[in-house]
């Protein structure tokens, strides 16, 4: 059961006003609504009635309201402990990173850091966003750079850093691979292999909406999740697949990576990396590893 959920749900029980519920937590009605209505069917009841005029809770909901008001205290008190044991602990910068983030940035990042801090130790965790957030939260990371979910935790600040270039795993006898840019209307009829949206919905969702801006559908020929282990299956012919330019440093043989002509709009977004951290924290470590960032992010940018 996600904690958000349950903010969620007291939020909308203490004002009655989906609405302002939804600005007080600083997300969207539309979005509120949605994360009650995920608790409500992992609870398997109506936790409101509403109507047009009216927002009230149910028995089931007030049943609940205090367990989860004492619920939610709890995991802010085993957020807040951890936090103190993290300032007593000898001091690591822990920085969480997406895989091809992980390839591409910090390689590049951390090679600026020691040069400008040698003293700053850092460990890097590679995780998937859906993981990296918890870990904000719990205190277990300082820093993480990942893409930013649609609907975003007020307790995290996220801040947008570029754009990654989107690019074209392809088999290098395909005949495709000799071209320096490739068209989504050149992949029309290509099978293609996509990341599990469950655990990728950026990477997923960017595939299948580049297609259907064409006018096009995806053709779908395999679900994987790793990006090693789509680039492996790019080599043995199984398909071709659209990811981050920063995948070609995963080296297959066999495999060659050709730019994609991104068309302009919101597609674009889905391969926005971002830095994110625990809104109302003080790290001078962490903050020493923005700067260094802010200082060579044109460099960074160009490879990305």
């Amino acid at each position: 059961m996600d904690i958000s959920h349950l903010r969620c749900f007291v939020a909308a029980a203490d004002e009655l006003h989906f609405g302002r519920a939804a600005q007080s937590l600083g997300m969207l009605p539309a979005s509120l609504g949605r994360q009650v209505r995920i608790l409500e069917e992992q609870l398997g009841a109506k936790l409101f009635l509403r109507t047009t005029r009216s927002v009230t809770l149910t028995e089931a909901g007030t049943a609940i309201l205090q367990d989860v008001r004492e619920m939610i205290a709890q995991a802010e008190q085993l957020e807040e402990k951890i936090r103190h044991i993290r300032k007593t602990e000898a001091p690591v910068l822990r920085v969480g990173a997406i895989d091809s983030a992980a390839a591409g940035l910090m390689p590049q990042l951390l090679q600026y850091l020691r040069e400008d801090h040698p003293d700053i130790e850092v460990q890097l965790i590679e995780q998937k966003t859906i993981h990296l957030l918890p870990k904000l939260l719990s205190g277990s990371l300082d820093i993480a750079f990942c893409r930013p979910p649609d609907t975003r935790d007020p307790r995290i600040n996220f801040r947008t850093l570029f754009f990654e270039t989107a690019v074209v795993a392809l088999p290098e006898d395909h005949p495709l691979a000799g071209r320096e840019e490739i068209a989504v209307a050149d992949l029309a009829d290509a099978p293609l292999i996509v990341p599990d949206r469950r655990s990728r919905p950026h990477s997923h969702d960017l595939t299948i909406k580049l297609f259907l801006d064409a006018g096009l559908t995806a053709r779908v020929a395999q679900v994987a999740e790793e990006k090693h282990t789509i680039v492996n299956l790019v080599a043995t012919g199984t398909g071709l697949a659209i990811v981050p330019r920063w995948t070609a440093r995963i080296a297959v043989p066999g495999v060659r990576f050709v730019r994609l002509a991104m068309p302009q709009g919101a597609s674009r977004s889905k391969l926005v990396l971002a830095a994110a951290w625990t809104r109302g924290t003080r790290d001078a470590q962490r903050d020493a590893l923005l700067d260094v960032l802010d200082r060579h992010m044109k460099a960074i940018e160009q490879s990305a």
